[in-house]
């Protein structure tokens, strides 16, 4: 495979869905990996002909001839590789969310600026298949102005069995999966001028909170209801799938089970389906998920080549990390935040 060359730092859970992306993509070619564990960064070497496995990030870094990195970590070291990755003048991918808090999130996009070298964040949810279809035709107007929208992703998935670890985050589904849907509301809606957040933990099992609802007053007028859950049982378990309602002053379009877009106006209801595509790596659990890892990389990778614009920068991604913010600091003191 020809292309950019570049070394994943990280081989977890995540990774093997990261690199299959890139293969499925193209242009872009893994030459090294690490992992704390060398063992996990060598099991994950046999499965994609990665030739170069390290346990010692600066001598990757230092030996490996690369043109970016992807950063496939916990959050908590996404800092640290970030820093040592723009020492080298090497551009950065980084998976969500960017960092464990925003003031090491804004701390790691000065130190790129500095160096001079692009952050990018592997935001993919706004890539999914029906998530862009329904933009699609927000964007044709059709509609008319939006006054009102819901963005739901409510289940019951037990995602603790894939990721332990968020077990013992201490702020949970706002911080994991918040930064996904939060970025959905900005990409649907635009910005909010402020927010109100009601949070709650229904699993006595964790140590953060599972459930949150989050209010936006968007600049446009809008009003943006976003309801995150991982403790809803319903008639048919809705993972991974985001469900979106969404009312205008000409009509309505709604995003729901098995990915059918329902648009109405006041000549009836035109309804077609929008599943994501097909690929044989990806786990059918997160099929819509994983399968939207492609388009985001596909538009990651024509920024690194100078060939186009990325939209997930860490610049924009910061103003979702802000609303994840704001919103734990509205649940926390009950008041509506002003952004």
């Amino acid at each position: 495979m020809s292309g950019l060359r570049f070394a994943a730092i990280g081989a977890g859970f995540w990774s093997t869905y990261q690199l299959a992306g890139w293969y499925e993509v193209g242009g872009a070619q893994c030459v090294a990996v690490w992992n704390r564990t060398r063992a996990k960064a060598e099991q994950l070497a046999r499965r994609f002909n990665i030739p170069n496995v390290y346990d010692d990030v600066g001598r990757l870094l230092d030996h490996a001839d690369l043109d970016f990195v992807d950063v496939i970590t916990d959050p908590d070291t996404h800092g640290r590789f970030t820093r040592l990755a723009a020492e080298r003048r090497l551009p950065i991918v980084c998976q969500k969310p960017l960092a464990p808090t925003l003031a090491e999130a804004e701390e790691m996009f000065a130190v790129c600026q500095c160096a001079g070298v692009p952050l990018l964040v592997n935001e993919n949810f706004r890539w999914q298949t029906p998530i862009r279809a329904l933009k699609d035709v927000l964007d044709t107007r059709l509609l008319g102005d939006v006054f009102r929208a819901r963005v739901q992703f409510v289940n019951s998935f037990p995602v603790f069995d894939n990721q332990p670890f968020l077990r013992e985050l201490d702020q949970f589904i706002l911080t994991d999966v918040g930064t996904h849907i939060l970025d959905v509301a900005r990409f649907l809606f635009g910005e909010a001028d402020s927010l109100f957040a009601r949070t709650a933990r229904i699993n006595s099992g964790i140590r953060g909170e599972d459930v949150a609802t989050v209010m936006l007053a968007m600049t446009s007028g809008a009003t943006v209801l976003c309801e995150l859950s991982y403790a809803s049982r319903t008639e048919y378990e809705r993972f991974p799938q985001t469900f979106v309602f969404v009312e205008a002053a000409r009509g309505s379009v709604e995003l729901t089970t098995d990915y059918w877009l329902r648009v109405t106006t006041s000549a009836g209801t035109q309804a077609r389906r929008q599943p994501p595509p097909y690929y044989a790596w990806a786990d059918p659990r997160y099929d819509v998920v994983h399968a939207s890892i492609v388009d985001c990389q596909r538009n990651l990778l024509s920024a690194l080549s100078g060939q186009g614009t990325a939209e997930t920068t860490a610049e924009d991604n910061l103003k979702t990390l802000r609303l994840v913010n704001a919103a734990y600091d509205s649940a926390r003191e009950n008041r509506v935040i002003r952004l």
